[in-house]
């Protein structure tokens, strides 16, 4: 076995024993096929207000900006699935993958204990972890290292586990196995599409950002558009609907991550609960979770839209 061999054994094991789903690995080069797409996403302004879309543009086609000397994008999915629901069917839905503990903090934590046993186990290697929070397109590097294809919803959808899951990025400077991506296992489907509640995928393999519900309920500031009235599929934070409707979900398994088990009132909030919700209940039930992200004000706003 090659020391390249060696190394990558070693990361890949690494990272099955901190409990990720799987671990794939890429060159670290050019995105070339996606620079046209991304191009062409926000000229058409399917980024919405998300104007940060718009900056560090080269940044985000080319890793080697982020991390001078880079060589290899270790792509990292970690399950967040779970068969948990909230009690009251009237009661405004938030997205699964927020019921626990902020991803941020429990990837991240993650990552740097995988960068630790590198370090311990090969020696210097420099380079960075990243979650969600710097410019690096995490679906089109999972999707390049095998971990799964880009499905007609947009989400990195893979055979054996769905989509259920979060990704997470090495990029290091240490030169790596690189494994293959996978094929597009979409076929003739349309259940995303035909789902979704906003006519956001108004096409395959597109989305329109800006008529997303994740969108409107997170990153939108300002008050939700009056044409997306009755189209919310009572949704207050986040969405589920391309995910749910997905063929391939139905390999999803429940994780075993104790950080994304819900705060024990949460599931159990009444619809009432939820409108009547005061600032104190907030930030109880919603301590270091990722709804804080809208704030208590933007979740109220969201709330009043769907019952108004």
């Amino acid at each position: 076995m090659s020391l390249k061999s060696e190394y990558t054994a070693k990361i890949k094991s690494a990272a099955h024993a901190l409990g990720f789903l799987s671990c794939g690995i890429a060159k670290a080069d050019f995105l070339e096929e996606e620079a046209s797409r991304l191009e062409q996403w926000l000229r058409q302004s399917h980024h919405g207000s998300m104007g940060y879309m718009e900056r560090h543009f080269d940044k985000r086609l080319d890793p080697r900006r982020l991390v001078p000397g880079a060589k290899s994008v270790v792509s990292l999915l970690l399950n967040y699935h779970t068969d948990k629901t909230q009690v009251d069917p009237k009661a405004p839905k938030i997205s699964t993958y927020a019921y626990g503990t902020d991803y941020h903090f429990v990837l991240k934590e993650k990552l740097k204990k995988l960068m630790q046993l590198i370090h311990t186990e090969i020696g210097e290697v420099n380079g960075r972890v990243f979650v969600d929070s710097a410019p690096v397109m995490d679906k089109a590097w999972a999707a390049k290292s095998g971990l799964g294809w880009i499905g007609k919803n947009t989400n990195l959808i893979s055979k054996k586990i769905g989509s259920f899951f979060f990704i997470a990025e090495l990029i290091i400077d240490l030169e790596l196995d690189y494994d293959s991506p996978t094929t597009d296992h979409c076929g003739s489907c349309t259940a995303c599409i035909d789902a979704c509640p906003t006519e956001a995928l108004h096409q395959p393999y597109q989305i329109d950002g800006s008529k997303c519900i994740s969108y409107l309920t997170i990153e939108l500031k300002d008050n939700i558009p009056t044409e997306f009235k009755g189209k919310m599929d009572n949704w207050a934070f986040g969405c589920d609907v391309c995910q749910t409707v997905c063929p391939w979900n139905r390999f999803a398994s429940p994780h075993n991550e104790p950080a994304f088990e819900p705060h024990e009132d949460l599931l159990g909030l009444t619809n009432r609960e939820w409108q009547e919700m005061t600032s104190e209940v907030f930030t109880t039930v919603f301590k270091n979770s990722a709804v804080k992200r809208t704030q208590f004000e933007g979740l109220k706003r969201n709330i009043k839209f769907l019952s108004s």
